[in-house]
């Protein structure tokens, strides 16, 4: 999986396309991502305790990796990677910016 957490990415398919939000988690066995304030579910859950109140909760949900695509400069890029000396650095391809610090 070439996205990582702390990406920011833009949804281009699904109810949530166009938004923008950064990457939260990870899952590359699935190849998911859970993004911020995309592909938001409810819950409802029940009262466990008087310190842990019920009722509705609201959380992020993953969405699939190909419904994202990084978003750098106010462009959406494919990611690719640059070998150069003994390191393998992850670029927009649209842009040439590197994404990794």
């Amino acid at each position: 999986m070439r996205l990582k957490k702390g990406d920011t990415v833009k949804v281009i398919a699904g109810k949530d396309k166009g938004k923008v939000g950064k990457i939260l988690k990870t899952e590359p066995q699935n190849d998911r991502v859970v993004v911020e304030g995309i592909n938001m579910i409810t819950k409802h859950k029940k009262t466990q305790s008087p310190q842990k109140p019920g009722g509705i909760m609201h959380y992020e949900a993953p969405i699939h990796v190909s419904n994202v695509m990084i978003y750098e400069g106010n462009k959406v890029s494919r990611v690719g990677y640059d070998v150069s000396g003994k390191e393998k650095v992850r670029v927009a391809k649209k842009t040439g910016t590197k994404l990794d610090k």
